[in-house]
């Protein structure tokens, strides 16, 4: 007899273009052996006897190849792996990789649904870019069993609101958006028209907004809102060491997404390993191997990954430029750490593009991590980067909160650099403590603590602020190879050289640092840290010396 349990297994949009189509899993218990296959639909088919649904059940876990992968790096185990992850959401059942198999997974549109604990253990997996059907496809998506839903009754929001009317099941991550309106309007190469506000946060069962990660948007109307009862119940996704043999795709913004997609509240991922080999002369560039998306509380420790090689291709302002390309991409998100996690490549390697990138997301944190890049994109409220080593490409950032950098080295251009293409912004404090920089990872340059540019003449669908407060204790810079005409480090670097005087009119006023906090900053050099070479931008600044 067939018992068709009829599990549709879905993805939901994490962000813009993301969002792909997963076919249902159809398991049934016939009696015989297990199966695992594909019908003309596409639709994959699972069959597993009673008999050994009873054996899995008692010891409590299935492994791949209990169901049939073959581990010997060449037969295509994407069909077993996604048909196992199938059986144990349904029985929940932690999946294991038994012993050290080696699993090939082709180009084939099939994505892993991940609702239980999963131990990849010593188990390699080769994931073959070279030839997909789908670029958009993920290998595992790390799942949310709860439904999302809309709450009645919000029609407005205010930014810094501490509770909102509705009726909730329990605690739940509230996305909202106001498609009327456009922040982030993009400037330079990759000019764009912005993108709807969008906000994300977190609230108990009464509705009490989380105030560490605040509302930061005022809503005058909302078009979209939606509801998402956090996960309870930690979700653990251990081990793996996982190849990518990479794409050759033409150099254009076709971005590829085939690894791990989270999209559930309360995941750790421990222990992970991701490399990448096969990359040419072209390519196209990648979302994420590691992609965090609409969850909050989820935390990679112990994990090695890979920065990307760096393709260029022609920008929406019709000039070369370099793209993008990221194994840790974090979109609206709440709470996401990394913890003692490092990548395979040289982080000063400027033909690596930066490790990291996010967009719309709250409190995330490196703690001791060994990386090329921290970014935010399109905003993030607080950041947090402590005990860590930051590459070529330091800390990029715009948003809102608190910006704290603490017992870290920074090797990038600048120490923290606020993105120019979307207002060099930050609505805020900035707080660096016990750190060393060392301005282009050693090579020949003038130093500026903090970088950025705004001429004040875009709009960029806001106000941009430098951080209102900034203190710095116990800073060492190692500015020992400068050049000659060399007048010692600055605070800030020239954000405008053409504003020098009151003759200047700026249409969008770029708001200025109102105080800076200076304790025990030295030298390599012996010069003296000063405000800035643009004189007259910052004279209104205070300063102190401690």
């Amino acid at each position: 007899m067939i018992k068709w349990l009829g599990v549709f297994l879905f993805l939901s949009i994490s962000y813009l273009s993301m969002a792909q189509d997963i076919q249902p899993v159809n398991l049934t218990s016939e009696d015989g052996t297990i199966a695992i296959t594909l019908n003309n639909e596409g639709q994959l088919q699972v069959n597993v006897p009673s008999v050994e649904t009873r054996r899995f059940k008692s010891q409590g876990w299935v492994s791949y190849a209990d169901l049939g992968a073959v581990g010997d790096g060449k037969s295509d185990a994407m069909k077993a792996i996604a048909g196992t992850h199938a059986f144990a959401n349904v029985h929940g059942l932690e999946v294991r990789a038994v012993g050290e198999p080696t699993y090939y997974i082709g180009g084939a549109a099939l994505t892993a649904i991940i609702e239980t604990d999963t131990d990849f253990g010593k188990a390699k997996f080769i994931i073959d870019d070279t030839d997909v059907e789908d670029r958009n496809n993920n290998i595992f998506l790390v799942h949310s069993s709860q439904l999302a839903f809309k709450p009645e009754g919000i029609t407005s929001l205010k930014r810094n609101q501490k509770k909102i009317e509705a009726d909730l099941p329990g605690p739940c991550l509230i996305t909202v958006t106001n498609d009327n309106v456009k922040r982030y309007i993009r400037y330079g190469p990759n000019q764009n028209n912005g993108s709807s506000q969008t906000d994300i946060f977190m609230v108990d069962g009464e509705g009490n907004v989380d105030m560490n990660a605040p509302i930061v948007w005022d809503f005058e109307e909302i078009t979209d809102i939606s509801a998402l009862p956090l996960d309870q119940e930690l979700l653990m996704i251990k081990g793996g060491y996982f190849t990518t043999i990479a794409n050759q795709a033409p150099s254009k913004y076709t971005y590829y997404r085939r690894g791990i997609a989270i999209q559930r509240s309360n995941v750790v991922v421990d222990g992970l390993e991701h490399k990448i080999v096969g990359e040419g002369d072209h390519g196209a560039p990648y979302g994420g191997f590691i992609r965090v998306s609409d969850c909050s509380n989820v935390t990679v420790q112990n994990t090695i990954l890979t920065g990307h090689k760096t393709y260029e291709t022609i920008g929406s302002a019709g000039v070369p430029v370099s793209m993008g390309s990221y194994d840790i991409l974090v979109n609206r998100s709440v709470n996401v750490s990394f913890v003692n996690c490092k990548q395979t490549n040289d982080i000063d390697d400027r033909t690596y593009w930066g490790i990291m990138g996010s967009n719309f997301s709250k409190n995330l944190m490196y703690d001791q991590c060994t990386f090329s890049r921290f970014d935010a994109h399109m905003g993030v409220a607080n950041a947090t980067i402590r005990n860590s080593t930051m590459g070529h490409m330091g800390i990029n950032a715009i948003g809102t909160g608190t910006l704290l950098i603490e017992n870290s080295t920074i090797r990038g251009r600048t120490m923290v650099n606020l993105r120019s293409d979307y207002g060099s912004t930050w609505e805020g404090e900035l707080l660096i403590q016990n750190c060393t920089f060392i301005p282009y990872g050693g090579k020949p340059a003038s130093a500026s603590i903090i970088g950025g540019r705004n001429t004040g003449q875009h709009n960029f669908g806001y106000t941009c602020y430098m951080p209102e407060k900034i203190t710095i204790e116990n800073l060492h810079i190692d500015d020992s190879n400068h050049p000659d005409d060399y007048d010692g480090p600055t605070i800030f670097a020239n954000f405008n050289p053409e504003l020098v005087d009151y003759s200047y009119v700026e249409a969008y006023p770029y708001v200025t640092t109102k105080e800076v906090i200076l304790k025990n900053a030295t030298t390599a050099s012996g010069k003296k840290l000063r405000i800035s070479d643009n004189s007259y931008m910052f004279e209104r600044v205070k300063l102190t010396r401690e």
